[in-house]
């Protein structure tokens, strides 16, 4: 019977053929965990639904996302200032990076968003390697920024250096 429920609203879409779904996981692209987004009704159907990133829209999962969602106001706000501390915290660390190098100062390879999270769990902050963007190429020996993602849509700048071993 649920499934038929999920079927139908499935069906009926505010756009056509897009329906909205709550997403349960962070889906890069897409939006953060507990998001309600409108997607195609294919990409729900098919990929979203069943490997259990989002929930299709019903008026009990409706009531109930609103009831969650008022109860997470509070946490967000003490999870968003604590992200801004690290924020300041981080804007703060200098990095230096060492790369095997040419004679003119190229780097064989690439710095790597790893090398960049290792960097940083040496100086004691752990930060996930997929949350790290690096902002350009790093193919020669010099000082570059990298963007850390924090919490939802507050970032930290990050200044590394890329030296010669």
């Amino acid at each position: 019977m649920a499934e038929k429920n999920n079927e139908q609203l499935l069906q009926r879409a505010t756009k056509k053929g897009c329906v909205r779904v709550i997403l349960v996981k962070d889906l890069r692209g897409l939006g953060d965990r507990d998001d309600m987004v409108e997607v195609r009704a294919g990409y729900a159907r098919n990929y979203l639904i069943p490997n259990g990133i989002a929930m299709a829209v019903t008026p009990s999962v409706l009531r109930q996302f609103e009831e969650t969602k008022k109860q997470q106001q509070h946490k967000e706000q003490k999870l968003r200032e604590e992200a801004q501390k690290r924020a300041d915290e981080l804007s703060q660390i200098k990095l230096t990076i060492g790369a095997k190098t040419s004679t003119t100062g190229k780097i064989f390879g690439s710095v790597t968003t790893i090398q960049l999270a290792e960097a940083l769990a040496a100086k004691g902050v752990n930060i996930d390697r997929h949350n790290i963007t690096i902002e350009e190429a790093v193919k020669e020996v010099g000082t570059y920024h990298a963007r850390v993602k924090l919490y939802k849509e507050l970032h930290a700048q990050i200044t590394f250096q890329v030296v010669a071993e």
